[in-house]
C-alpha cells in the first residue's frame, strides 16, 4: 500500500533529521528539493556543490566564482525543509507559510538590500513571467480564501496541483514564491500520506506551462500530469532506502 510507504517515509525522515543522519533519505530529499527548486529559479550551483554544502557547510575549490545569493538561498532551503519537518503536525496556515519564507530568505543579503519583506507578504506589485499576480493589498484576502478552500477539499494529487497553481498565481511574496510553493506541495503530500512529487529542473518548461494553464483557463490538469510523473521518480528513491 502506498499509504503505508508514505507513513514509513515520514517516520524515517523525522528520525534521520533528529539524529542529524546525512546518509539516508532525509539528506537525499533535502538536497534534491533544494537543488532542483533553486535551479528552476536560476541557481548556478551543481548537484555536487549542493551536496557538499549540505554535508560539510563548505563548497569545493573551483576555478569559477560562486554567487553569494545562490549559496545563501541553498542554505535557506535546507533550513526551510527542516522547519517543515518540525511542524509537520500543524495545519497549513498563513503564519506557517510566512515562517517557511523567513527560513528561506532571512540570510539573503540581496533581498534585504532591495528592501524585500522577509517572512511577510509582498509590499510591491510583482509578476511571474507575463502572469499578473495578486496586488499586495489583496494577498491576505486571496491567501485566506485559498487556505479555507484547501482545508475543506479532498486531499489528493488533483487538489495539490490546484493548490500549487493557485498559490503561484497569488504570488504572495516579493521573491521566493516558487520555492515556498514547491516545499508546501511536498509537505502536504507527505502530511496526507500521498507520494510526494519533487519537481525537477529538467521539467521546468512543462512546470511553467502548468502554471500558465491555470492562469489562462483556471484548470490544473497539466500540472497534475507532471506531478504524477514526478511521484513515480521519487517513489523509486523511497523504495531504494525503505525497501
Amino acid at each position: 500500500m502506498k499509504t503505508d510507504l508514505v507513513k514509513k517515509l515520514k517516520e524515517r525522515l523525522l528520525i534521520e533529521f533528529s539524529k542529524r543522519d546525512r546518509s539516508g533519505i532525509y539528506a537525499v530529499t533535502s538536497r534534491e528539493l533544494a537543488y532542483n527548486s533553486n535551479k528552476i529559479e536560476g541557481s548556478t550551483l551543481t548537484e555536487n556543490q549542493t551536496a557538499s554544502l549540505f554535508d560539510t557547510g563548505m563548497l569545493p575549490v573551483s576555478d569559477s566564482a560562486y554567487r553569494a545569493k545562490d549559496i545563501e538561498e541553498m542554505n535557506g532551503h535546507f533550513l526551510m525543509f527542516n522547519h517543515m519537518l518540525k511542524t509537520l503536525d500543524e495545519d497549513l496556515s498563513e503564519d506557517l507559510i510566512k515562517k517557511f519564507h523567513y527560513e528561506l530568505k532571512s540570510g539573503v543579503f540581496e533581498d534585504k538590500a532591495n528592501g524585500y519583506n522577509i517572512g511577510e507578504y509582498k509590499a510591491r506589485p510583482n509578476i511571474a513571467g507575463t502572469m499578473q499576480t495578486s496586488l499586495p493589498a489583496d494577498v491576505h484576502r486571496d491567501m485566506k480564501e485559498l487556505l479555507n478552500w484547501y482545508k475543506n477539499a479532498d486531499k489528493n494529487l488533483a487538489t495539490l496541483a490546484l493548490l500549487h497553481t493557485r498559490y503561484e498565481k497569488i504570488h504572495p511574496f516579493q521573491d521566493g514564491n516558487g520555492r515556498t510553493g514547491r516545499l508546501i506541495l511536498y509537505r502536504e503530500a507527505l502530511k496526507h500520506d500521498i507520494i510526494p512529487p519533487i519537481i525537477h529542473d529538467a521539467n521546468r518548461m512543462e512546470y511553467i506551462e502548468g502554471i500558465r494553464e491555470y492562469a489562462e483557463k483556471g484548470v490544473s490538469e497539466r500540472m497534475c500530469r507532471l506531478l504524477e510523473r514526478e511521484q513515480v521518480e521519487y517513489e523509486k528513491t523511497i523504495i531504494f532506502f525503505l525497501g
